[in-house]
C-alpha cells in the first residue's frame, strides 16, 4: 500500500512539474519552445517502463495457467482476463465499459438445406452437391424474389468481382428479398455483413466462375454476421439464377447455433474534448492452443501500463483504451464495436493506434505502411495514416533504431477501423511470417527463420517474449499515446 501511494504522489508530482513547466514557456513566437505534447510524452516514456509492463504478462500467465493454459474467447480464462484489465483500469480512475459482443459457440446441421426455384417454373437444386450450407448459417425459412448484387458475367480470366463487397453495391436492394452475390476478392464475412444490412431475407453466395472456382464446397467462416438463412452454390446455380428474370426461391437451413458473449473492454479518460477521440488498442484474447502472452499479452500488458502511467495527465484530447475480444476468431470485438458506432461516433474518432505482437523473439520493428511507401500488398491507409506512421519512425529514429514496414493487410484489429475511413497505425514485431537477411541486419536475430516459432501454439508462454523489444515498443507506445492526446493537428 505504501508503495502505491509513493507512485500515485510520484505521478502527480511529474504531472505537476510539467504543467509549470509548460506555463513557464515562451509565447509560440519565441524560439526553442517545447510543445505540451513533447513535454508529456517525455514523462510518460520515463514512467512506461518494460519492468512495469512485465508485470501486466507475468498476470496474464498467472491466469492462463490456472484456466486450462489459454486465454482463448469463451472460456474462463478470457473472463479472468477481462476482470484483471478492468480492474487496473477502474482503480486507476477510468470510466470502464465491458462492452458486450456475439460470437459462435456451437453450430450444427440438423437437415440438408433446401433450395428450389419456385417461379418462374420450378427446380430443385440438390443440396450437398450443387449447394451447402453456409457455415454458420441461422435458421430460416424463406420463399422470396432473388435479387443479382453487383455480378460479374460472364466473369472475367482471373477474379475481379467485388460483388457484395461494398455497401454501395446494394444501392436499390429491395429488403425482404435473397441476395444473389458472387465469390470474389473482398471476404465472404463482409458480404454477408452487407447484404444483413441492406435488409437480405436470405443469402446464396455462388462460387465465381473461373477455372477452380466453379463448384460449392463446405465453407465455414467462423463468424456470426446476419441473422439470415445462407447457403454457397455452384457457379452454375448462381449463373441461372441471375439469368432467370423475376427468379423466386425457398430457402431453408435447418441448423441449430449457438451463440456466446464476450466483452471488449473500454476505458475513457475523464477529460479531454470528447469531439477528438484517441484510441489506442490491443486484443485482449489468446488462441485456444495456449496462452498468448506475445500474442496478445505483449500488447495489451504495454497498452495497459500505458493507460495506467498516464491517468494524471491533463489531456487536450479523450483518449480511449480498448481491449478486444475474440480477435483470434476474426476481429469480432473490434468489428461489432465499429459496426455498432453511429456516423457521428465514428466522426469523433481521430484516429486508432494498434498494438499486436510487440515482443516476438525473432523480433523486426514494424510499423503498419500507412502511407504505402513500400509499395506492396494492401494500399494505403485513409488520411492520416501516413502521419501515424511518421510520428511511429520519428520515435525510433531518434533512439538511431532501425525499422521497416508492415503491410496494411486488415490482419489485425485496425482493419474495422481503416475500412471506414479512421486513419490508424501501430507497431508490430512480426508473427509466422520469416525474418530476412537485411531485417537480420537491422535488428539481429536469425535470418530465414520466423518472427515467432510460437505463434499460436502452446508455447507462446512467458519465455515466448523478447523483453529488449517489449521495453522498446512499451515506449514507443507512450511516446506515441501522449503525442497525440495533446496533439492530433497533423492527422487531417
Amino acid at each position: 500500500m505504501r508503495i502505491n501511494r509513493h507512485r500515485r504522489a510520484a505521478g502527480a508530482a511529474a504531472v505537476a512539474t510539467a504543467l509549470a513547466l509548460v506555463a513557464a514557456q515562451p509565447s509560440p513566437a519565441a524560439a526553442h519552445t517545447v510543445a505540451p505534447d513533447a513535454v508529456f510524452a517525455k514523462i510518460l516514456v520515463k514512467q512506461v517502463t518494460g519492468a512495469h509492463a512485465k508485470k501486466h504478462l507475468d498476470a496474464l500467465q498467472a491466469i492462463a495457467t490456472a484456466h486450462g493454459g489459454n486465454r482463448a474467447a469463451g472460456t474462463p480464462g478470457y473472463d479472468a482476463s477481462r476482470d484483471y484489465v478492468a480492474d487496473k483500469l477502474r482503480r486507476a480512475g477510468y470510466q470502464v465499459t465491458l462492452d458486450p459482443i456475439d460470437f459462435v459457440r456451437d453450430w450444427t446441421e440438423n437437415n440438408p438445406p433446401t433450395l428450389n426455384l419456385t417461379a418462374p417454373g420450378g427446380k430443385v437444386y440438390v443440396p450437398n452437391q450443387d449447394f451447402l450450407t453456409f457455415q454458420p448459417s441461422p435458421p430460416g425459412d424463406v420463399t422470396a424474389q432473388v435479387q443479382a448484387v453487383d455480378l460479374t458475367l460472364p466473369p472475367t480470366p482471373a477474379p475481379t468481382s467485388t460483388s457484395g463487397c461494398e455497401t454501395s453495391d446494394f444501392d436499390g436492394f429491395v429488403a425482404g428479398r435473397i441476395a444473389l452475390i458472387q465469390r470474389g476478392t473482398c471476404g465472404f464475412a463482409t458480404k454477408v455483413r452487407n447484404a444483413g444490412f441492406a435488409g437480405a431475407s436470405g443469402i446464396i453466395v455462388f462460387n465465381e466462375g473461373q477455372p477452380g472456382r466453379t463448384d460449392a464446397y463446405p465453407l465455414d467462416i467462423g463468424e456470426w454476421r446476419a441473422a439470415i438463412p445462407m447457403v454457397f452454390a455452384d457457379f452454375a446455380v448462381g449463373n441461372e439464377l441471375a439469368a432467370t428474370p423475376g427468379a423466386t426461391v425457398r430457402l431453408k437451413v435447418d441448423a441449430t447455433l449457438t451463440l456466446g458473449t464476450n466483452h471488449n473492454v473500454i476505458a475513457e479518460t475523464r477529460f479531454g474534448n470528447p469531439n477528438n477521440v484517441v484510441m489506442a488498442g490491443a486484443h485482449l484474447d489468446s488462441v485456444p492452443e495456449g496462452p498468448g502472452i506475445n500474442d496478445n499479452g505483449s500488447g495489451t500488458a504495454a497498452v495497459l501500463e500505458t493507460a495506467l502511467q498516464m491517468r494524471h495527465f491533463p489531456v487536450r484530447n479523450k483518449v480511449r483504451f480498448a481491449f478486444w475480444a475474440a480477435e483470434e476468431i476474426g476481429l469480432l470485438g473490434s468489428d461489432q464495436y465499429v459496426e455498432e458506432l453511429t456516423t457521428a461516433q465514428r466522426d469523433r474518432i481521430k484516429l486508432y493506434l494498434n498494438f499486436d505482437m510487440v515482443a516476438s523473439p525473432n523480433y523486426a520493428y514494424k510499423l503498419y505502411d500507412g502511407d504505402d511507401s513500400d509499395a506492396t500488398g494492401s494500399p494505403a491507409g485513409p488520411p492520416g495514416s501516413a502521419q501515424i506512421e511518421k510520428q511511429l519512425a520519428a520515435f525510433f529514429d531518434a533512439r538511431g533504431l532501425g525499422h521497416v514496414g508492415a503491410d496494411f493487410d486488415g490482419r489485425s484489429d485496425y482493419g474495422p477501423f481503416i475500412a471506414v475511413g479512421i486513419p490508424a497505425g501501430g507497431v508490430f514485431t512480426g508473427a509466422e511470417g520469416i525474418k530476412t537477411p537485411e531485417e537480420q541486419a537491422l535488428f539481429g536475430g536469425t535470418a530465414g527463420a520466423s518472427y515467432d516459432g510460437c505463434y499460436h501454439q502452446a508455447c507462446d508462454t512467458i519465455g515466448n517474449v523478447d523483453l529488449t523489444a517489449f521495453d522498446v515498443n512499451a515506449d514507443a507506445i507512450a511516446d506515441s499515446v501522449a503525442r497525440f492526446a495533446f496533439d492530433t493537428t497533423a492527422i487531417p
